[in-house]
């Protein structure tokens, strides 16, 4: 969760960059973070598959905190696929095409003999997406996607992802 919540930070802040407004975006960057620490809060055994992203809204509101409704969105839409929760806007679309991302860096880190973000590569990442048989459960076709819905290649959604994940290896400990 927390390699996402620095996914969705660098991918916002590069957007940002590229003169998007916060509309187009679909929320400011204290939600991205937020749907990316949180998107996975509810990933436990008691929760089917069709509520995973959207149970952890539940349990937050339970709670007493409050969560903006584009956050809960971009939560079940990271899981669409059982949702049934369409990404609509870019938080929603970069949260359900880089959670699969951040978890083929961390295997790519994780295959390393010192297991260290600091020595993977655009190159090694790249490589190893190309591998099906390399971590197996990742959607390769879902981040490919990129371009079209993000207007990143998959060469610079990598390096945002990797660079934002470095950015935090400590934390990761990795």
């Amino acid at each position: 969760m927390l390699a996402t919540e620095a996914l969705m930070g660098g991918v916002y802040g590069e957007l940002k960059n590229r003169g998007r407004s916060d509309e187009e975006l679909g929320g400011v960057k204290e939600e991205w973070l937020m749907a990316g620490l949180l998107h996975d809060g509810d990933y436990c055994d008691e929760v089917p598959m069709e509520k995973q992203g959207v149970q952890i809204t539940e349990w937050v509101r339970e709670k007493g905190f409050n969560l903006p409704e584009n956050v809960a969105h971009a939560m079940a839409a990271h899981n669409w696929h059982a949702t049934g929760v369409e990404p609509k806007n870019l938080m929603d679309w970069t949260i359900f095409l880089g959670d699969s991302l951040t978890g083929l860096i961390v295997a790519s880190t994780l295959v390393l003999p010192n297991k260290k973000l600091a020595d993977v590569t655009i190159e090694r990442i790249l490589k190893k997406f190309k591998e099906k048989s390399f971590a197996k459960g990742t959607r390769r076709e879902d981040i490919l996607m990129c371009d079209e819905k993000l207007g990143f290649s998959l060469e610079e959604f990598v390096r945002i992802t990797l660079n934002s994940m470095q950015g935090i290896s400590s934390e990761l400990g990795l």
